[in-house]
């Protein structure tokens, strides 16, 4: 499972320098043709990983339930992010990431709820759920790519 946290943890320090590297304005910024920005889709990844792979192991996310709402599938920006929700944003990218791993490595993931997503995969344990989050984080870090480009 090494792989799995090193893949991921390759995407979210992509994520961390297109934080680091991006104004707020930039970071809120729709470009058209698109329906998001920069910051959802970062926030998008973390609050999918923690419905991935707390929620449906039956476990507490490390996130809010507003948090979670606000950046689920099918959401989109509401409104300007401020400069103090891209710093908790970029402390979860960090600290969720190393949770995951320690609660792994400590075997809490003993249930799971099978779920299919909209690509029609259906996760069936913590494994198939690591694997597919580090999939769909790669989706959005691709996005990410193309976004940054227009702003």
């Amino acid at each position: 499972m090494n792989s799995v946290f090193e893949v991921q943890k390759t995407i979210r320090e992509i994520l961390l320098k297109i934080l680091d590297s991006h104004s707020l304005e930039q970071l809120n910024k729709i470009p058209t043709g698109f329906s998001n920005n920069l910051i959802w889709n970062i926030a998008h990844c973390v609050s999918t990983q923690q419905i991935l792979v707390y929620k449906l192991s039956g476990l507490p996310m490390m996130v809010s339930e507003e948090f979670i709402n606000k950046y689920r599938k099918g959401t989109k920006p509401e409104g300007d992010v401020s400069q103090a929700e891209v710093d908790e944003i970029r402390t979860l990218l960090s600290t969720t990431l190393e949770q995951v791993q320690k609660d792994f490595a400590d075997g809490i993931f003993q249930t799971y709820t099978e779920y299919t997503t909209s690509m029609g995969y259906t996760l069936k344990n913590i494994n198939g759920a690591l694997d597919f989050n580090n999939y769909h984080e790669g989706t959005h870090t691709g996005i990410v790519m193309s976004i940054r480009k227009f702003v």
